[in-house]
């Protein structure tokens, strides 16, 4: 399993430890990935995804998980997260 969010792809970044001698040696940096459910209103359905905890305030500051897809890049998103943008987008267009 990769350690990418899996609505903003944000994904590990590297650096340097840095000791109090001045040493460096390089190191890597994680998101903080969490699995939670997420519920689609317009689809009446729930989602397991794994994502970072930056992504769900941003969901939540968003309006929900409808509101968060539709403002996100096609780019940013993985497989399922697309699958499920756009099948809300599909239910939007029928309603």
């Amino acid at each position: 399993m990769s350690r990418v969010c899996e609505l903003t792809g944000k994904g590990p970044m590297t650096g340097n430890n840095v000791s109090h001698a001045n040493n460096k040696t390089r190191r890597r940096f994680l998101p903080n990935l969490n699995e939670v459910t997420l519920i689609s209103d317009v689809l009446g359905q729930s989602f397991k995804l794994r994502i970072s905890a930056a992504a769900l305030r941003s969901v939540d500051h968003r309006g929900g998980l409808d509101a968060f897809l539709a403002k996100a890049k096609d780019a940013d998103l993985s497989d399922t997260a697309l699958k499920i943008k756009k099948a809300i987008v599909k239910a939007q267009a029928a309603a």
